[in-house]
């Protein structure tokens, strides 16, 4: 018996219990389909519903009360600034607010999407009638009004009156803002075209920016946002109500999650750009199946795409992101697009799709020389990727790894490992990272809904890199990024230098979803509904305190941009709480190098220094500024605007090191950077390259390696 419930809390266990849940739901839909007739969304509610609350890690009821939060939040989704429905028509969808939990369940017929749906095609086209009419007539800048955006509305329009001028208010800020641009554009000029223009013309000129640009979103809305990609956001909105990182993907929008975590994909080798609505070409990767084919050029623009013989996609209005899930699929597939050639001519080609390798997702390094001759070596990881689908798939593991053999064969004194922006990923790759660092022992804990704590340990007894250490965070940095840091700054083994992380403190796992019985021992899951991306623990640190909600504290706190932006985890009403386990059994990394002063005395330093004070402030002042009114008469706004610039100006200055940093790639990597085949890869290796050097974060990581080098103490020049 004890085997058994053992097999039952494993991997397999719980994907075995996943496939008699959906087995048997199946199953008993089928038994009363006669009864209730319900349809391929409602049999997808019904399982990840049963999903939801039978293995989520802190799961809820979704009862009426569910019903309420999910109901707000949909609505919130759709319409954010309130300038869409009016308040008869979320009067008209009340009914439903808490009865969405019996048509989740299947006890009720299938009604408030569609009811929804009906008003919101209303709603669109009658928004794209009314901007048209708006954007007809001349606006008076002279006018002492003003207009509030998203976070400051509460309620919604009573009559179309008001929604009418909720939305001319809205337009003729758009307006406004394109106005005073042009206008300086006026001041600045010497070009007589622009210099002559009355601005009567330039406030015409405003107006037909915006009507471009709102014509742009409404196509793009009529043609993406169909009835069933707002039932997947239905999904979505359940899902993330358990908490933000339950989610639920098409079969589409998982394949592309696969691509982001694997760095491979399957696709035609073409560099795509959206401008003005259309989906251009705009380079082409050297012996991939789009040049290869001699039939695609620069510049074509890409009108439709089929898979094989299926009826073709317009893809007009479509963002690029969106065009690329529809380009790229399965290996050796045949995909159908159809150009506008530059010439004008129409032409359609069948391309199969070929694998393309995304290294520019990859680690990277470099190395940084200093004044007195000694290196410090630079490693950039993007994500803690992993294929795990392929036995020779990118391990950012070995990526790392290998960075870490080359720089110390170029003698490097010191390491800077940059996570900023790193949202996380294969929490078994962290495990193996972690241990290059320090000797055998714990890296992190993680517990089940059931409370049972795990140890998952670095099992070689060895370090790889033992010298010292600066591990760079920010606000994106999350998940796997937090464990990497927690346990780097647990042990005692380095500086975590940068600001607060994310506070994500949860794992997820990908189940697989279908119309189907699934079967265990199945080749391949079958997911013909898609995935659930599954909350079914959370992770602590070596310590026993969690990262969820309050992230990792760096050693180091250094002001930068987006302190005070609501971005992280504790910003999410869903989100998961905060708790603690007992602490893992470890021992303090014995370093040399690490010396508590040199975090005492960069932070005294740091909190002297005044372009970071004044770093500091400026964000604080421009973060009040989100939920002010913004003014439309013309001087006023222009004052506003310029204050507003002249602070975001004076912070990109501030984060821009002084004097550029001597980095450079080492020789194994030159070819990639500056011989490279794609020439438009290789000029965006160099561009990373160049952002390094002017970088100040990585500067002052830098200068706090060199202070751990020499065991010395951090000089307020050395941070100017």
């Amino acid at each position: 018996m004890n085997e058994i419930f053992k097999f039952m809390k494993s991997t397999k266990g719980l994907i075995l219990i996943i496939i008699l849940i959906t087995t048997s739901l199946i199953v008993a839909i089928a038994n009363n389909k006669k009864e209730n007739p319900i349809n391929n969304k409602q049999k997808l509610l019904i399982i990840v519903s049963e999903l939801l609350e039978k293995q989520h890690y802190s799961p809820q009821n979704i009862n009426d009360d569910f019903s309420k939060k999910i109901f707000t939040k949909f609505i919130e989704d759709l319409d954010g600034d309130k300038t869409l429905f009016l308040a008869e028509d979320i009067e008209a969808l009340k009914k439903y607010e808490t009865k969405l939990d019996d048509e989740i369940h299947g006890k009720a017929e299938f009604e408030f999407l569609n009811v929804l749906n009906g008003i919101y095609d209303k709603r669109i086209d009658q928004t794209i009638i009314t901007y048209r009419q708006i954007l007809n007539v001349p606006f008076d800048f002279t006018i002492e009004e003003s207009f509030k955006e998203e976070i400051s509305i509460t309620t919604y329009a009573l009559n179309l009156n008001e929604f009418n001028d909720r939305l001319r208010k809205k337009i003729k800020y758009m307006a406004l803002d394109r106005y005073v641009d042009l206008l300086e554009q006026k001041e600045k000029t010497v070009i007589d075209s622009l210099k002559n223009k009355s601005n009567v013309l330039l406030e015409q000129e405003a107006r037909l920016k915006v009507l471009k640009a709102l014509d742009k979103v409404y196509t793009r809305v009529k043609a993406k946002l169909t009835a069933d990609e707002r039932f997947n956001s239905l999904v979505n909105v359940i899902t993330n109500q358990m908490d933000p990182h339950s989610d639920y993907f098409p079969p589409v929008e998982k394949r592309a999650f696969d691509e982001q975590m694997s760095g491979r994909f399957f696709g035609i080798g073409a560099q795509l750009q959206e401008q003005d609505g259309n989906i251009k070409i705009v380079s082409l990767m050297p012996a991939y199946p789009a040049q290869r084919s001699g039939q695609i050029a620069v510049n074509d623009i890409i009108i439709k795409v089929a898979q094989g013989n299926e009826e073709p996609v317009e893809i007009i209005g479509y963002e690029v992101t969106d065009a690329v899930k529809l380009i790229r699929g399965k290996k050796d597939t045949e995909v159908k697009l159809t150009l506008k050639k530059v010439d004008g001519t129409t032409k359609v080609v069948a391309i199969n799709r070929a694998e393309i390798v995304q290294d520019e997702v990859y680690v990277r390094s470099a190395v940084i020389n200093d004044e007195n001759g000694d290196k410090i070596g630079y490693i950039w990881l993007p994500d803690f990727y992993a294929d795990f689908e392929r036995q020779d798939g990118a391990r950012c593991s070995e990526d790392v790894a290998k960075e870490l053999v080359k720089l110390k064969a170029a003698n490097v004194k010191g390491i800077v490992m940059d996570l900023r922006f790193n949202g996380g990923g294969s929490l078994f790759e962290v495990v193996q990272m972690v241990g290059f660092f320090i000797p055998q022992g714990p890296v992190v804990q993680v517990r089940d809904k059931d409370g049972k704590a795990t140890v998952l340990d670095d099992k070689n007894n060895g370090v790889l890199y033992d010298g010292p250490l600066t591990v760079l965070v920010n606000e994106a940095s999350a998940s796997a990024s937090e464990i990497f840091a927690a346990a780097i700054q647990d042990y005692g083994r380095g500086i975590i230098i940068g600001s607060a992380t994310f506070g994500k403190g949860t794992v997820q796992r990908n189940i697989p979803l279908s119309k189907q019985p699934l079967f265990y021992d199945a080749p391949q899951p079958q997911s013909d509904l898609g995935f659930v991306k599954l909350t079914f623990q959370k992770f602590y640190r070596v310590n026993g305190g969690s990262t969820q909600l309050r992230g990792v504290t760096p050693d180091v706190v250094i002001p930068d941009l987006y302190d005070n932006l609501k971005i992280r985890e504790k910003d999410i009403k869903s989100s998961l709480v905060w708790d603690e386990i007992p602490k893992a059994i470890y021992q303090l990394y014995k370093s040399p190098t690490f010396d508590f002063v040199t975090i005492k005395k960069a932070n005294e330093v740091i909190n002297l220094n005044g372009n970071f004070q004044l770093l500091k402030s400026n964000t604080e002042w421009l973060a009040k500024r989100v939920d002010e009114a913004k003014p439309l008469q013309l001087e006023k706004y222009r004052d506003y605007q310029k204050r507003i610039a002249a602070t975001v100006n004076q912070n990109n200055s501030l984060i821009k090191s002084k004097k550029d940093l001597d980095a450079v790639v080492l020789k194994d990597d030159y070819d990639k950077f500056y011989n490279n085949a794609d020439k438009a890869k290789g000029e965006r290796y160099q561009a990373w390259l160049k952002a390094i050097k002017a970088d100040l974060y990585i500067a002052q990581s830098v200068n706090i390696t060199k202070s751990m080098i020499n065991n010395s103490v951090v000089t307020v020049k050395e941070l100017n």
